[in-house]
């Protein structure tokens, strides 16, 4: 299958249902230590209609008070994020073929009726490392576009098990997620879909 955009690769069904299954009983116990959180949108306090947590030596956050950001400690509890699973370090080191391992994973939660609206991936420092993007549970109607907000946009499918690397020329492309396809998974038992999104956040020393 040809890449979707010079450097925004599709990879379907990387995970197989007995993966998917392992992987989401290691993210019920990270949630156990950092659990699901509700972002707000920097400027006006709007909250994002996914909850969210991370794993890694950093975490994504945002909020009013202190914008967009990577932090160390969970924004609620003020503990440090759990560490990413080693079976998603093994995929990054597969996947991405960067030479330096992730520091955050971001976990969005997307429950029937969430979205993410276009944006792009440019709180790092390391914009020459790819992003992982890995779908677990419900199908959702991924929409990408260029790197300009304005650009002409498609959109494809995900589904679960599916992933996207996102790099290269397409690093800064404006993407989100336009819906959910409710019920095109049994994954989670109650419904909704999870996607992980592994960054290397620093500079390589």
């Amino acid at each position: 299958m040809p890449d979707l955009a010079p450097g925004l690769i599709y990879l379907p069904s990387i995970l197989d249902r007995d993966q998917q299954t392992h992987l989401v009983e290691e993210l019920r116990e990270i949630v156990k230590a950092a659990p699901l959180f509700t972002p707000h949108m920097p400027k006006t306090g709007k909250p994002f209609s996914v909850r969210m947590t991370n794993c890694g030596s950093l975490g994504w956050v945002s909020d009013r008070l202190g914008g967009y950001r990577y932090q160390p400690q969970h924004p609620v509890t003020g503990a440090d994020w759990p560490a990413i699973p080693p079976s998603l370090i093994a995929l990054w080191r597969e996947l991405t073929n960067y030479p330096h391992p992730p520091e955050a994973c971001l976990i969005n939660y997307y429950a029937p009726g969430a979205r993410m609206g276009l944006h792009q991936d440019r709180d790092e420092q390391a914009l020459d490392a790819p992003v992982l993007s890995l779908s677990l549970g419900d199908s959702a109607l991924f929409r990408y576009g260029g790197n300009q907000r304005n650009d002409r946009t498609k959109s494809i499918r995900l589904h679960s098990g599916d992933a996207v690397v996102i790099g290269r020329d397409s690093r800064l492309i404006f993407h989100g997620i336009e819906r959910l396809l409710p019920g095109t998974s049994t994954l989670l038992a109650d419904g909704g879909r999870i996607n992980l999104t592994l960054r290397r956040v620093t500079l390589p020393a």
